[in-house]
């Protein structure tokens, strides 16, 4: 067995009496430098040092060509793996915004991947953005995509992975506007009604349908309802409080906290284990009560060469195993698949609409805005509908 490469550089002396550093890259290609001044001197230590540091701060750049010559992949590449480790949340889970800078990465790649990067100038931008119009994407996407793109090049010009001149090249560049371009408008996301939410619960297992009912309850955000924990939940008085320790705006500093009144502190009951650090909805336990419900409905007795079938058939390492919670791709897939069993057409992410737009109704914008968590209460006009009936009546005694 070949010794493991050591990614931390190594100080030895090189048969010209110099200094060398031997390291292996984040490709797992060995490198070697010969540093200035003798060996074991300041300023072949002084070196050393800043090479370390470099290679610390940016693998990528060390040992690269001239950023002239750089190519989109090699940016693109770079800027991926910087992605994968930097939109993480506290407990190391990869965020949306992974998946959404590929899908804005691909089409570059097909278009430009093997151009130099210093050749992706505005007009080449402009190219890429009807490529997304071409797939069919709206105008909102489009804009936000290509604001992707340039963080992408603003980051490899921080890096000295491209010149400067690059990114402020892109930066000229502004968003499709509304009636001015080809590219459809996306449609507003609206609540839902309850009858559609009624006809969705039969067709969820009961973990889905827990949280179903318990954003119904709370118009909390569909990540805050995948992580309840009892641990998370104060129980000390008549209105509980759960504090999500990771959601939206926990980078920012923010703390967030989801008010659990009396009908939905007796839902949260039903999923409490003696564990308070069990998720509540739980995929894994939701797969062992849908076999022990197929088990005993089964009508054909166990025989014990079936059994035995069943067991040289079962995989050792399944690819695929139920996680201890839902995250929030499949949590939508759930509560979709249940939409199109029940006929009906909504989200996960329409379920805080309905509550947005309810406590408003009843009791006003300020109380939606303190609800729902929004530190601005423009923000809250995107999730609570406008009370229309008032609108009407004012309408009908003032007009």
């Amino acid at each position: 067995m070949s010794r493991p490469k050591n990614a931390v550089p190594s100080y030895s002396k090189h048969n010209s009496g110099h200094g060398r550093a031997r390291w292996t890259d984040a490709a797992g290609v060995r490198r070697e430098r010969i540093l200035p001044g003798p060996f074991d001197s300041p300023e072949s230590k002084t070196a050393f040092a800043r090479l370390v540091l470099e290679i610390e701060t940016a693998p990528h750049r060390v040992n690269r060509p001239d950023p002239a010559a750089i190519g989109v992949n090699e940016v693109l590449e770079a800027y991926m793996n910087h992605a994968e480790k930097h939109y993480r949340g506290p407990d190391g889970e990869s965020t949306g915004e992974v998946e959404r800078i590929g899908a804005a990465v691909r089409p570059l790649r097909e278009l430009f991947g093997t151009a130099t990067a210093a050749e992706f100038g505005p007009l080449s931008l402009k190219t890429l953005r009807q490529r997304y119009v071409k797939l069919g994407w709206c105008r909102r996407s489009v804009n936000q995509q290509i604001e992707r793109i340039k963080r992408i090049f603003k980051w490899a010009a921080s890096e000295e992975l491209v010149p400067p001149a690059v990114y402020h090249g892109l930066a000229t560049v502004g968003g499709l506007q509304r009636g001015r371009t080809a590219a459809p408008e996306s449609k507003p996301v609206g609540p839902v009604e309850a009858a559609a939410a009624e006809a969705t619960l039969p067709h969820l297992n009961r973990y889905v349908r827990g949280m179903v009912e318990f954003q119904r309850l709370t118009g909390c955000r569909p990540g805050e309802a995948c992580r309840v924990r009892r641990r998370d939940i104060d129980t000390g008085g008549e209105i509980w409080y759960y504090r999500p320790p990771q959601h939206k705006n926990s980078w920012r500093g923010k703390e967030r906290t989801v008010a659990v009144g009396p009908k939905c502190r007796e839902l949260l009951r039903e999923y409490f284990t003696p564990n308070i650090d069990d998720y509540l909805f739980s995929p894994a336990r939701a797969m062992v009560e849908i076999r022990a419900e197929r088990a005993a409905k089964r009508k054909t007795p166990r025989y014990p060469s079936h059994m035995k079938r069943n067991a040289a058939k079962r995989k050792a390492r399944p690819q695929r195993t139920p996680d201890e919670r839902y995250n929030t791709r499949s949590y939508s897939v759930a509560v979709a698949r249940g939409c199109e069993k029940a006929g009906v057409p909504h989200t996960a992410n329409q379920l805080r609409h309905t509550f947005a737009t309810e406590i408003r109704k009843a009791y006003g914008l300020e109380a939606a805005q303190v609800l729902l968590g929004h530190s601005k209460a423009d923000v809250t006009q995107i999730y609570a509908e406008r009370n229309s009936e008032l609108a009407a009546q004012v309408a009908a005694k003032v007009g």
